[in-house]
């Protein structure tokens, strides 16, 4: 709804996606503010289950992804989320965990924006054109900025 509200019309929003509760909620906010905007979820590669099961329409899972994104290292969605994210949400696309990495220090280096890994997917997947956004208004959901310091020597190496 904050997004909506702050930047309008949209044709498409990138979400950050684990356990599925923030891509349904934004999915519901955009069918009922913005019903042509096109919600894509957002995950790590290693953690892939929701994309998996938006592709084969049953709710599958995955045991313990190794991914930076630790927000999105969930086993699987609820089947409330699971139906919600049938029902409401264009499409489901990955990213790699340096890709992640990269777009986490552009937010931190150039748009001075603390975010966690798992915020940065959205704009990750943006970098990387995993889905097409040219001449399209696109919002890009930052999540959180929980972000684990300590872990930021072993980030930086991965890059």
């Amino acid at each position: 709804l904050e997004l909506f509200d702050d930047a309008g019309e949209l044709d498409m929003m990138l979400v950050p996606t684990g356990g599925g509760g923030l891509l349904a909620g934004c999915a519901l906010a955009a069918a009922t503010i913005a019903p042509n905007c096109r919600v894509i979820g957002v995950e790590p590669a290693a953690g892939d289950d929701a994309t998996r099961s938006f592709r084969s329409k049953k709710l599958e899972s995955v045991h313990n992804p190794q991914t930076v994104a630790d927000g999105a290292r969930t086993a699987s969605m609820s089947e409330l989320t699971f139906a919600l994210m049938l029902q409401l949400v264009a499409d489901m696309t990955t990213v790699e965990d340096p890709a992640i990495l990269d777009a986490m220090f552009f937010l931190w280096e150039r748009l001075k924006l603390v975010v966690e890994p798992t915020a940065a997917l959205g704009a990750a997947a943006a970098f990387q054109k995993t889905v097409p956004l040219t001449g399209k208004r696109v919002g890009i959901v930052l999540s959180a900025g929980n972000v684990d310091l300590s872990q930021l020597p072993q980030w930086i190496a991965a890059r």
